[in-house]
């Protein structure tokens, strides 16, 4: 959409990835967007207010006991002049502040009297994000209506590694777009997103399994959720956190993902972004196989498993609108993708190469080539939550 026109009044709060919202206000800039920008005492030593009245070429406010801001602008007529509120980065401490209702800043009373739509783009160190508090603050914020965008996984400037990052500014644009736009496309859409591998057991402590991460599959999942879905996430095991705003279903074998999958419908929307086993062992043990005396290796019988994709792209009540697969090929990439969208019925195929010189698998950063009956359109190689973010966009356009 054309953000010619709007208004966004962006938070700026404490963290180092504050001086992406440099870029963030540029790309609005660029987009004819409005943007007020209001800076906390904490974001005040990662970025400067000049810098930020630099880009968007208005005042930036800082202080809520400013006789001049009050008496050019109120604080309460700040929070409420905008289409849009965005907090970006989000810390920790202003998540905390506004499900607690507390207003000690001027950041956490414009929040607090605002009467317009709240955009939130976390961003602190893994941990913070894991911790129970984090997730309960989270959890009442959505509740409550606060839309969210990432926070995506990586390197730390803390040097952990995990979730916690702030989503890239195209990302957390494309969600300023999503909600000016009609606030959320996907809002009442139900969408069923699998994700990460399956382990089928040999015995009680061997399986078969593959490289998958679930990293690509999650992404999608808080994408779509972060364009108003409602998002059941089929996850198999994993290490990658849960996204903030969907409904997780755990399960471990292909089997088991069917199932939750079909008592998941009825859905609009079905992404099988999941790394399901072709085949488990048809007769698993009950007891762990012991090696033999001459040492000579178990036979195992394998049985084909379900076919996930195919069974609810079929025909039928309760296929969903919009069913997309996905390739991982190795070889023979676009004519295997395009073979595989005919015979599983399937609207969309995302196909990528996952040879493993290309680092795809269980990596950071994907390559795909979308499928559809109108072609193939090949997509540069991005950070998976890019990825997601765009695929959610043209999933989006279906139902616009």
């Amino acid at each position: 959409m054309s953000l010619a026109g709007k208004r966004v009044l962006l938070i700026v709060t404490g963290g180092i990835a504050a001086f992406k919202a440099l870029e963030l206000i540029r790309l609005l800039r660029k987009g004819g967007c409005g943007v007020t920008c209001v800076l906390t005492k904490g974001g005040a030593q990662f970025v400067t207010p000049l810098s930020l009245q630099a880009l968007s070429e208005h005042h930036v406010y800082t202080d809520l006991f400013s006789l001049t801001d009050e008496s050019e602008m109120g604080h309460i007529q700040l929070s409420r002049s905008a289409d849009l509120v965005v907090v970006a980065p989000a810390s920790a401490d202003i998540l905390a502040k506004m499900a607690a209702g507390l207003a000690d800043d001027l950041a956490s009373t414009l929040l607090l009297a605002t009467d317009k739509a709240v955009l939130v783009a976390p961003a602190m160190n893994v941990r913070m994000w894991g911790h129970a508090a984090t997730r309960a603050n989270m959890a009442t914020l959505q509740a409550r209506g606060v839309a969210v965008v990432g926070p995506d996984e990586g390197a730390m400037a803390c040097n952990e590694f995990g979730a916690g990052r702030l989503s890239e500014p195209p990302v957390i644009l494309a969600a300023i777009e999503a909600m000016l736009a009609g606030a959320r496309p996907l809002a009442g859409k139900h969408a069923i997103v699998t994700s990460g591998p399956t382990h089928e057991p040999i015995d009680p402590v061997r399986y078969i399994a593959n490289r998958s991460s679930g990293r690509q599959g999650h992404a999608i999942a808080a994408a779509l959720a972060a364009l108003g879905a409602r998002v059941t996430l089929v996850s198999g095991p994993v290490t990658v956190p849960d996204p903030a705003g969907v409904t997780v279903r755990r399960i471990e074998t292909a089997a088991e993902m069917l199932a939750a999958c079909r008592a998941a419908l009825p859905a609009d929307i079905a992404v099988f972004a999941a790394a399901v086993a072709d085949w488990r062992v048809a007769s698993a043990s009950d007891q762990k196989i012991k090696k033999t005396p001459d040492g000579a290796p178990p036979a195992l019988a394998l049985t084909p498993n379900p076919d996930i994709l195919a069974t609810i792209a079929a025909a039928g009540a309760d296929r969903p609108r919009l069913v997309v697969g996905f390739a991982a090929e190795t070889h023979d990439l676009r004519a295997h993708a395009q073979d595989k969208r005919r015979r599983k019925n399937a609207d969309w195929i995302v196909a990528n190469d996952v040879n493993p010189s290309t680092g795809i698998m269980g990596g950071a950063e994907n390559e795909i080539h979308l499928v559809t009956a109108e072609g193939i359109e090949d997509w540069p190689r991005l950070a998976k939550d890019e990825v997601a973010g765009r695929l959610a966009a043209r999933i989006a356009k279906v139902f616009a």
